[in-house]
């Protein structure tokens, strides 16, 4: 079976991304952070958490109900 992963946030923040990860993994909802920041400054670029496709719309519905 194969993983088609699609996007639910994007911020520049880790702790925000990490957090957002971990919560939705305790909710049965498997989650990767994609890091795209510049490793020598760390302050340009984005985190983006992202989820399996079928796991898109509970993503969502977990990401309104934090407000995130």
């Amino acid at each position: 079976m194969e993983n088609n992963w699609v996007k639910v946030f994007t911020t520049s923040n880790a702790y925000s991304a990490e957090i957002l990860k971990q919560g939705l993994i305790e909710n049965e909802i498997p989650a990767v952070v994609l890091n795209k920041q510049d490793s020598s400054y760390g302050t340009f670029g984005v985190l983006t958490v992202m989820v399996n496709a079928e796991d898109e719309d509970k993503a969502k519905v977990y990401i309104e109900q934090n407000e995130l």
